[in-house]
């Protein structure tokens, strides 16, 4: 979704109704995760998708057909068998999707969740999916102020509730309640979906790796900061467009940089002045991923200068080190790669094994 908002945000501003489907259910081995989004709108044009192809010409004309009578829809589409002409997933899974009419009339904040996306600002979307309350209706929800509502202010408090705590985790999925908000009824059901700011990668030490690692970040979602000490290295014009780079000693600079659950931290520097202060630092906050280049003797030297310097072997054993899965990389490139699949492997609780040895769904359930 957040991918596609720049192009709705377009098409709303010019007065172009669109038909905007989201995923808002999934089950078994499905294809995309809830709020993955594709949306219908003037002449025809399509951006986004829903299930990588399996249904996107269904949805193409179910958009078209919620435009035309301003009513939302909600559509499950579940495993087609044999049956070449049936349409469904192949994978055997199974998707429900909200799809809606977007206007400035139908959905007057729109606009504002746009907005604060393209400025980084965090905001929950809420939008009733079934039950008493109008399908299709829609609250946006910031820290400090809400936009549109979906029905009764009974509702809109109980879910502008749940959104703000949610948003903090950048938290997706459905919720349920009475038609005054009720918790304990669920009557009613509400999509939440969270566009918490990108979470960080931080990559310390200007080397040719760097640069790699600094790209493939940036392409998986990343706001990436590169750091070194030495200005003679740490230039923008050695790293890719839209990479923060900042000249400062690494641990100084991560002391004064906030870090949460999702950042990732990637020392590349090889370097016991650099690399020892700056991973007492990164162990002892919070961070998804910290990982350290090196070969096994610079690990084992390095544990022992962490150990030294007070870390106790739960704080260790946070280190990703040597970085990165077992690929057989060779080039900076590859070594990005790596390194990327270690830090996806960890976000989703992959094995880093080929599928071709494993079992079971390919998508297995979220880990909590």
């Amino acid at each position: 979704m957040r991918d596609i908002l720049p192009v709705l945000g377009r098409w709303y501003a010019a007065g172009f109704p669109f038909g905007l489907a989201t995923v808002v259910e999934v089950s078994r081995s499905a294809p995309r995760d809830p709020g993955a989004a594709m949306a219908v709108g003037p002449d025809g044009q399509v951006v986004g998708s829903v299930s990588g192809g399996c249904v996107e010409g269904a949805v193409f004309e179910l958009a078209q057909e919620v435009v035309a009578s301003g009513e939302a829809r909600l559509k499950t589409f579940g495993y087609s068998d044999e049956d070449a002409f049936a349409v469904g997933l192949t994978c055997g899974g199974e998707i429900t999707l909200l799809v809606r009419p977007v206007t400035p009339g139908l959905d007057p904040a729109f606009g504002s969740v746009v907005d604060c996306v393209a400025a980084g600002e965090p905001v929950t979307t809420a939008t009733v999916t079934d039950g008493p309350a109008r399908r299709g209706a829609t609250l946006a929800v910031r820290p400090d102020r809400v936009s549109g509502t979906l029905g009764t202010s009974g509702l809109d408090a109980a879910v502008t509730a749940d959104a703000r705590g949610g948003l903090a985790l950048g938290a997706t999925g459905l919720r349920h309640y009475g038609p005054q908000g009720q918790r304990r009824e669920d009557s009613v059901s509400v999509f939440l979906q969270s566009f918490a700011p990108p979470p960080r990668m931080l990559v310390f030490g200007a080397i040719d790796y760097a640069a790699a690692v600094a790209r493939i970040g940036d392409f998986l979602g990343y706001r990436v900061t590169v750091c070194d000490a030495r200005p003679v290295f740490a230039t923008p014009r050695r790293f890719p467009e839209g990479v923060e780079v900042v000249a400062e000693w690494p641990h100084r600079y991560l002391r004064d940089t906030d870090t949460d659950e999702r950042t990732v931290v990637c020392v590349l520097t090889h370097d016991p002045k650099f690399d020892v202060p700056l991973l007492q630092e990164a162990l002892r906050r919070p961070a998804a991923y910290v990982g350290a280049m090196g070969s096994r003797r610079t690990h084992t030297d390095r544990a022992r200068r962490l150990a030294a310097a007070g870390l106790t072997e739960r704080e260790l054993s946070r280190l990703r080190s040597p970085v990165g899965l077992d690929l057989g990389a060779r080039t900076p490139e590859e070594v990005a790669v790596s390194v990327a699949a270690e830090i996806v492997a960890l976000r989703w609780g992959g094995t880093g094994a080929p599928l071709t040895a494993t079992e079971g769904a390919v998508h297995p359930p979220r880990p909590r």
